[in-house]
Parts: C-alpha cells; sequence; structure tokens
C-alpha cells in the first residue's frame, strides 16, 4: 500500500507540473499576441514597398554594334526627311538647328508617335550611366555574363520600326529594301550566335518591344525571351476571316504570356499635375483621339456615337501632338474622368496622361493588360466598365454621375500617390544619369526579377529535352 501511495503521490506531482508549464505558456502566449501594440495597416506605396525587399536584379547588356541603339538615333537626327504620318515634324525642325553635330548620347525624339514608346531608351540610358551614379537603381550592371540574371538586348527596336514606318516606302511588311527588316536580322544574327543565347535558348534575355510592330519580322524566334511590352494587342490577333473581322476568337499562338513577359506603361506625352495645382473640374467626361480604329477599336466607334451628343461629354478628334497639346492638357485637367476604349491597341498613352492630369480612368476592356499590377491596384483610382455596360444607352454617363465626390477625391488623392510610377525621365536630356528610385525603370526590372524562378525553370526544363521531340505549346493563363 505505502507503494501505490508513493506512486500515486508522484504522479499528482508530474501532472500538476505540467498544468503549471501550460499554463504559464498559456498566459505567454495571451500576453505577447493580445497586448502588443497594434500597427495600423498603411496603404504602402508600390514605389517605396520594392525598395525595402529584394536588393537588385543582374543585368549583362550584350555587346551589340553601337549602329542599333545610339548610333541608330544619330542616324535618325541626321535625316533630312520628315515624317510622313504627320503634318508638322517637331524633330525635323530640331534637327536642322540643334543637332547637326553627332553626340555619344543624343535626345530621344519629339515626334509624339515615337516619344510614347521612349522606354527602350531611359531603360538603356541607366544602363549606361556609370556605376557610381547608380545608387537608386534596382538594376545592377555586371559585366561578365555568367554572374547575370538576365542579358539585355540593347537594340532600340521601336525606333528602327518607326523610322521605316515613317519613311512612307510601304516597305515595312516586306524584307526587300526595308531597313528595319535589316537591322533585326542583324541583331538576331549577333545573339543567337552568343554563348549566353545557345545556352538558355534565349529565356534570359531581355527584349523592349513597345511599339507593337517591333520586331515584327522574328517575333516567333524571340518568342522564348522576356519581352517588355505595353499590351499585348499587337500580339493577339483577331480572326477578320470569320464574322466580319469582329469575332472575339484570336489566333492560336506561343509568342506572349504574362508567366514571362513584362507589361509596362507608355511614355506620358503631358506634364504631371500636383494635387496642390488640380482645380474645380466642370466637364464629366472627356476623350481625344481617332473615332476610327480597327479589331477592337471597333467598340470606340459605337461609343464615339452614343456620348458624342450627351451633355457634359466632350468627344474630339486628335491626338497630343504640337496643335493639340495644349487643348488635351486642358480637356484632362478640366475633366472628371478621362474615357480609355480600345484602339488598334487595348491601352494608349493616354491612360498615362490621365494619370499625370489628375483625370479619373474610364476604362472600357473586358481583356486588358496594366503595368505593375502586383505593385500598383488600379481599381483604387480607376473606373472599370465591362463593355456590354457601356455600350447601353445612358448607362455610362448616370454611372458616372452616380459617383460621390468623397470617392472621386479619394480616387485623384491615391492617383496623385502613383504618378511617379508611369514615369521614365530622369530629367537629363541624353538619359544618363541617376534615376528616380520610385520611377518606372526601376518598377520594370523589379518585375522582371519577379520571372527569375520561371525563367531558371524554363532553362532547366529545356536542358533535358531528348532531341528531335516537340515542345508543347506556352500556356496563357492569366
Amino acid at each position: 500500500m505505502a507503494i501505490k501511495g508513493s506512486t500515486a503521490t508522484k504522479t499528482a506531482k508530474s501532472l500538476f507540473l505540467t498544468f503549471t508549464v501550460l499554463l504559464s505558456l498559456s498566459f505567454f502566449i495571451f500576453f505577447f499576441f493580445f497586448t502588443s501594440p497594434v500597427t495600423e495597416p498603411t496603404n504602402s506605396l508600390p514605389q517605396t514597398s520594392f525598395l525595402s525587399s529584394q536588393n537588385s536584379i543582374k543585368v549583362y547588356v550584350a555587346n551589340l554594334p553601337r549602329s542599333v541603339n545610339y548610333g541608330l538615333l544619330q542616324q535618325y537626327w541626321d535625316s533630312n526627311h520628315p515624317d510622313s504620318r504627320i503634318t508638322s515634324d517637331p524633330d525635323h525642325q530640331i534637327s536642322t538647328t540643334h543637332f547637326s553635330k553627332p553626340t555619344r548620347y543624343p535626345p530621344y525624339p519629339e515626334n509624339p508617335l515615337i516619344k510614347q514608346y521612349s522606354a527602350e531608351y531611359w531603360i538603356m540610358g541607366d544602363l549606361e550611366t556609370p556605376q557610381g551614379m547608380r545608387t537608386a537603381s534596382f538594376a545592377k550592371r555586371v559585366f561578365d555574363v555568367n554572374e547575370a540574371d538576365v542579358v539585355f538586348v540593347p537594340f532600340f527596336a521601336t525606333l528602327s520600326a518607326e523610322m521605316e514606318l515613317g519613311s512612307g516606302s510601304g516597305a515595312f511588311k516586306k524584307k526587300a529594301g526595308n531597313g528595319d527588316y535589316l537591322r533585326q536580322k542583324k541583331v538576331l544574327d549577333f545573339v543567337r550566335n552568343t554563348d549566353a543565347w545557345k545556352r538558355s535558348g534565349g529565356r534570359d534575355h531581355v527584349f523592349v518591344l513597345t511599339d507593337p510592330v517591333a520586331m515584327w519580322h522574328f517575333r516567333e524566334e524571340i518568342a522564348p525571351a522576356v519581352l517588355l511590352v505595353v499590351d499585348f494587342g499587337g500580339w493577339y490577333r483577331l480572326d477578320t476571316k470569320s464574322s466580319g473581322g469582329i469575332s472575339s476568337d484570336t489566333i492560336r499562338h506561343t509568342q506572349v504570356s504574362l508567366l514571362k513577359d513584362v507589361i509596362v506603361p507608355y511614355t506620358h506625352l503631358l506634364p504631371r499635375l500636383q494635387l496642390s495645382e488640380n482645380q474645380k473640374r466642370h466637364t464629366l467626361l472627356y476623350f481625344k483621339g481617332a473615332k476610327h480604329r480597327h479589331r477592337g477599336g471597333l467598340v470606340r466607334e459605337k461609343l464615339w456615337d452614343l456620348l458624342v451628343n450627351e451633355p457634359g461629354v466632350i468627344m474630339e478628334e486628335g491626338f497630343p501632338n504640337a496643335t493639340g497639346r495644349e487643348q488635351s492638357i486642358k480637356g484632362m485637367r478640366s475633366s472628371e474622368f478621362c474615357l480609355h476604349p480600345a484602339g488598334d491597341t487595348p491601352t494608349s498613352c493616354r491612360l498615362f496622361d490621365a494619370i499625370q492630369s489628375l483625370c479619373i480612368p474610364v476604362i472600357v476592356s473586358d481583356n486588358v493588360e496594366l503595368p505593375f499590377e502586383g505593385m500598383v491596384d488600379y481599381s483604387t483610382f480607376s473606373v472599370f466598365v465591362a463593355v456590354s455596360d457601356a455600350l447601353r444607352p445612358n448607362w455610362l454617363v448616370s454611372h458616372l454621375r452616380s459617383i460621390s465626390e468623397k470617392l472621386k477625391n479619394e480616387f485623384r488623392q491615391t492617383m496623385a500617390k502613383v504618378q511617379p510610377v508611369f514615369v521614365y525621365d530622369n530629367g537629363h536630356p541624353d538619359g544618363i544619369g541617376p534615376i528616380p528610385p520610385d520611377g518606372a525603370v526601376n518598377h520594370i526590372w523589379r518585375k522582371v526579377h519577379q520571372k527569375l524562378p520561371a525563367i531558371k525553370e524554363a532553362i532547366v526544363r529545356g536542358k533535358r529535352k531528348p532531341a528531335n521531340t516537340s515542345i508543347p505549346l506556352r500556356c496563357h493563363c492569366t
């Protein structure tokens, strides 16, 4: 009996000790989690959030000849032929007076048809800037390709395409007599013969293709690479042979995907309006652009006819060039909302002009890709409208009038915070110098950095493919 009593006593002590430890642990957990100061969640800006995360992306610049980048720019300025597509070419007037002597880093064109695609210039300018001045750059330039995360291809593909289009030769889609085709071929022949391309199949190479027709003749060959594009409108082609050209079916292809490519902003053409400069807006809805477009732009024509006579709505034909720029500034700064229906492509520089003008974007689209999503929440400063709703008589105007002043003010306050995110210009006329840490160039490289795991996986998968085997079509999951 004594042995049993001793055992019972030990058991009781053991249970008491266990209970005491559990009780102490419970009190610790309670005080740690429930009595610590509560930090309110903050709406941190996308331009500051990435600076505190991953440090950099290592970029090697392919050693292409100068003739396909800054040399091509010099060729543009040396030309005496104005752009055949516009009535007044500002660059033709400038070049005859200011840029007669060659410079190492010529400025990018002011011609709005070209300037809106100037991302290639500012990205290259950042990489060309001396390392000691690049402390704010997310991209770290390396000079050994084996150290690089990605290989940047320094071809001004947009400038090349626009020079051919502006010449009026009509040879753009042909090979004979097409200077752009020859430059594309020169670039591709060079990069495909490098060890870096052969090692990765081009999957870790980065091309800037902001113009929807850039690298037109070699898109299939560069499809594995990371493509920086303004949207997928120049790549997804409607099947115009069915349904009178208005079918929503797309031709099957494997060239672009959100899995590998990056949507980048157009370059805005209108100056930034500070929130402190904002004044009372008397117009409800404003749009300036061409009424008649192709493919997805057919929606624009229908919207135009529905809205053109609505009170408080201004629909103007034109482009913010030398003659229409002031008109566009006035229109956007005096309007509550700015309309953004699809044109030849789903987006345009008009969206980024509106953001810089603090004019709330009204994006009419069922399928649009926007820059830096995941870093920027467009729903906090834009109105998204389904095409079917926008085409209902009186619906769009009534919907916009129902939005409260409080919400409109909140939209503009948020817009003012994200304005810098869409700015390429670093304040240096030649593009060489420190870039704004919260600007478009850094956000682009941050997005490319997010693709690295998928890029590396694709390279590894490609290496183990047996010879003469087919590769499945890429998924376009979004």
